[in-house]
């Protein structure tokens, strides 16, 4: 790597650790000025009424009594460390929790990825060469449709099609995979259709709307005056120089992933982050909150850097 492209990776990575930065910063305030105190909720389980002197020895305990900006620097040193501090319903640690629930939720995104760009991509460039076509109309109807309808809608509707009416597969739930593969994978694709929806028809679009602008460019016209096969054309000149604008978009639309799965767990009934995320936001269990939050926030500035550095693998104009 030369000095100029080691500066330009240093450049991005301080660019996304500034960004998680803000983040951090952004959550951890917002959080805290949320009405309600922790240490009641916490006190009130179960439909008691605190003391006073209860709520104080809490707060205490909690180290909610003390300053805000104390408590800020505090998580900020004990995120540097690689601690998230504990959840303040269960006393159990943040980062164990987010290590134990992760995998399951990379786990879902990954599958989704992967059924996304298998049905996107191809049929965007089967749309683009048939264009005006029937192929090209039923498939652009189709992507608008699915873009429009919400994923938890197109969870629930998979649910109903699929495990109540045919009862081909169960309505949800988790098997780990070393226990019993099939099960897992089972289990694994109904949830995973559904968060591919979206980014299936944006990658359809994107697919579509650069093949097109790549097809009427110099270099393809070129190539067919010299009397290049019409596959050597589509691989080598049209689909290669077509896949820069789609990569971009898969690395956005994987943050959009990120927060359509806590959805579409909850309809699953997936243990990925979204049920300790859910629990957590209705309790005020602010390290909890702020270390799953701070965790997918991470996940895609990792990826969106990721991706940079791809699109200039693969576009040399944007190389440094």
């Amino acid at each position: 790597m030369n000095g100029k492209a080691a500066k330009w990776l240093a450049r991005r990575i301080g660019g996304s650790l500034l960004l998680a930065f803000l983040v951090v910063t952004i959550v951890f305030f917002t959080l805290h000025l949320v009405p309600g105190d922790p240490a009641v909720l916490l006190l009130s389980t179960g439909g008691a009424a605190p003391s006073q002197e209860q709520v104080m020895r809490l707060r205490d305990k909690l180290g909610l009594d003390r300053p805000l900006i104390e408590q800020y620097w505090t998580f900020l040193s004990g995120i540097v460390q690689g601690d998230l501090g504990k959840s303040l319903q269960d006393d159990y640690p943040v980062a164990s929790e987010i290590a134990l629930r992760l995998p399951r939720t990379l786990e879902l995104i990954f599958a989704a990825v992967i059924i996304g760009l298998a049905v996107g991509f191809p049929s965007g460039v089967k749309a683009a060469f048939g264009h005006g076509g029937w192929f090209d109309r039923i498939a652009s109807g189709t992507a608008a449709l699915l873009m429009a309808i919400p994923v938890f809608v197109v969870g629930t509707l998979l649910v109903l099609a699929f495990a109540v009416q045919l009862r081909w597969m169960p309505a949800g739930g988790f098997t780990p995979f070393s226990q019993d593969p099939v099960k897992h994978l089972t289990l694994l694709t109904l949830p995973a259709l559904a968060i591919a929806k979206g980014l299936a028809a944006t990658v359809f679009r994107m697919t579509k709307a650069s093949v097109l602008d790549v097809m009427t460019r110099d270099h393809v016209r070129t190539a067919r005056a010299k009397g290049l096969t019409p596959r050597r054309i589509t691989m080598r000149h049209v689909v290669r120089n077509a896949l820069s604008p789609v990569v971009t978009v898969v690395g956005l639309q994987i943050g959009t992933l990120l927060g359509g799965t806590v959805l579409v767990e909850y309809v699953f009934n997936w243990p990925g982050l979204s049920s300790p995320l859910i629990k957590a936001v209705e309790g005020r269990d602010y390290p909890m909150v702020a270390g799953i939050v701070l965790t997918i926030s991470g996940l895609f500035l990792l990826i969106n850097l990721i991706m940079d550095l791809l699109y200039a693998v693969l576009d040399p104009r944007v190389r440094p």
